[in-house]
């Protein structure tokens, strides 16, 4: 159930209040008992960020759920060519250019 914030507008008492979405809203001041109880536009409580949630998040029993496990490999490894020369490959999770030294 969400958390609504009142104000009365005579006396100025503030109160937040526990009420279900289908409840109709208060309207008596229970400090004053005036009929000038008004519900107040307050901030969401959260913030969603980043590209969202997916089926497969918080499923499972791992420790490493939400996210898929993805093998790293060493950044240093080499592979042989056919031709007996070795090259130096990024690691599959690497996003960055490789720095040039000068």
């Amino acid at each position: 159930m969400p958390i609504y914030a009142y104000r009365c507008e005579a006396c100025g008492f503030a109160k937040d209040v526990l009420q279900k979405i289908s409840d109709a809203p208060l309207t008596d001041c229970p400090e004053c008992g005036k009929p000038s109880f008004r519900k107040q536009v307050t901030a969401a409580g959260f913030q969603l960020k980043g590209t969202g949630w997916y089926v497969t998040d918080f499923r499972g029993g791992s420790a490493g759920a939400g996210a898929p496990a993805t093998a790293k490999s060493d950044s240093g490894s080499t592979s042989s060519s056919s031709d007996g020369s070795s090259s130096t490959a990024p690691a599959s999770g690497d996003s960055k250019p490789a720095s040039t030294a000068a």
